[in-house]
């Protein structure tokens, strides 16, 4: 599991390009892209082992509202995990093709990044439209 941990801070967060530009940041940006690593980890994982489960264990409702906004969705049935992680992917580049295998690490750290803009963007508006 550590040395999962370890692909997932080297190819998907790239850590080992912030070590080389700013030394006296590294430690903030290691804490930092651990919980991040552990996080793309953890969902990775729980997508394998429990492909069935619903989304909502994993997303919380502003994520699952931004997951569906590109394609106008509203399903009949609550997604599942493995649907909630392809989705995901498809965000960091992930084609999603029939006899493609299950999304690799950079495709979710691209994906959950673009993910989490996102939903930082949807919450700004969500407040600003409020009364």
């Amino acid at each position: 599991m550590i040395e999962r941990l370890h692909v997932v801070l080297q190819s998907g967060c790239r850590i080992e390009a912030l070590q080389r530009e700013t030394a006296a940041r590294w430690p903030r940006a290691l804490a930092t892209y651990l919980i991040v690593a552990w996080q793309l980890l953890w969902l990775t994982y729980q997508a394998r082992q429990v492909p069935e489960a619903p989304w909502t264990a994993v997303l919380d409702a502003a994520q699952r509202a931004v997951l569906r906004q590109p394609y106008q969705w509203q399903p009949r049935v609550t997604p599942t995990l493995r649907e909630a992680v392809r989705l995901v992917a498809r965000r960091g580049g992930f084609l999603n093709r029939r006899g493609d295998a299950e999304p690799g690490v950079k495709c979710l750290w691209r994906g959950w990044h673009e993910l989490q803009a996102r939903v930082k963007g949807y919450r700004l508006g969500l407040q600003l439209s409020s009364p």
